[in-house]
């Protein structure tokens, strides 16, 4: 991985550009509980950002701040250059941040292709009054909308059940469904919390595959939470580790795979 000036380039030849997000001295605490420590990290365009480490490190309070459903206590949370005033998670959406979550969190009465719809809400602009009489602009825009999730359902292979109610699915294509969502909504930073967890190892090589498809192929800049400590090494070209709400760790895989501190603390091995 060399230094360039404003970005990187990857030891497979990509490009990494400029810093998307930084969070500076980041502090977040829920009364006298202290989930986030003086946390600073950067997330550059076209890069997969891992944040990583054991049950309570913080890393899901983390990944609230960046989508703006926590507002930290301490810090500032600067995006494309600009800091960032507390906001309510629909204007954070509105900039271009998106996200799946821990839990599904889909509409589970819905098509798949009405789910993947709900990401495209940010992006139309029309009235109730003229999308109640689906005439004009209204459908233009609906048809217009439609074929970007058409798009998005093909990419993830999930054609077959595009009409299936969710709640008929199994778990491992509902993660996918959810991921769907989300870049349907055109994100340019995209938000993932644990997409692996609960997969077997098939659903595991297919999301990993789909989300280094999304890098590559739509470049956009990805986050990403995983316990899965084989997947993050593999995914991720930098990675930062939390542990009792504090960063002890920052830098690329194989960097931060060798700290004696992450060692300690994540992969519970112990010093010789």
């Amino acid at each position: 991985m060399l230094d360039q000036a404003g970005g990187y380039t990857t030891v497979d030849g990509r490009k990494i550009g400029g810093v998307v997000m930084e969070m500076k001295n980041i502090t977040l605490r829920f009364g006298g509980v202290v989930a986030i420590k003086d946390i600073s990290f950067d997330i550059r365009e076209g890069e997969i950002r891992a944040i990583i480490g054991p049950n309570g490190a913080g890393k899901s309070s983390m990944l609230n701040v960046i989508s703006g459903f926590y507002v930290p206590s301490e810090g500032e949370v600067w995006f494309h250059g600009e800091k960032r005033p507390p906001m309510r998670p629909f204007e954070v959406a509105r900039q271009g941040i998106a996200r799946t979550f821990q839990n599904i969190a889909l509409f589970e009465g819905m098509s798949v292709l009405d789910n993947v719809m709900t990401g495209r809400l940010t992006h139309m602009k029309t009235g109730l009054f003229s999308q109640a009489l689906w005439k004009g602009p209204a459908e233009k825009e609906e048809t217009e909308n439609r074929e970007v999730a058409e798009k998005i359902i093909d990419f993830l292979e999930i054609q077959h059940i595009r009409k299936t109610p969710v709640s008929r699915l199994p778990y491992g294509l509902k993660k996918r469904v959810e991921l769907a969502r989300a870049l349907a909504a055109q994100p340019k930073l995209l938000l993932l919390d644990e997409p692996m967890a609960g997969m077997n190892v098939e659903e595991k090589e297919d999301m990993s595959r789909f989300i280094l498809d999304v890098n590559d192929e739509f470049g956009t800049t990805i986050a990403l939470i995983e316990h899965d400590m084989g997947v993050v090494m593999d995914l991720s070209d930098r990675v930062v580790v939390m542990d009792y709400g504090k960063k002890i760790g920052d830098g690329p895989p194989d960097e931060v795979r060798n700290n004696q501190d992450v060692i300690d603390a994540y992969l519970g091995v112990a010093h010789d």
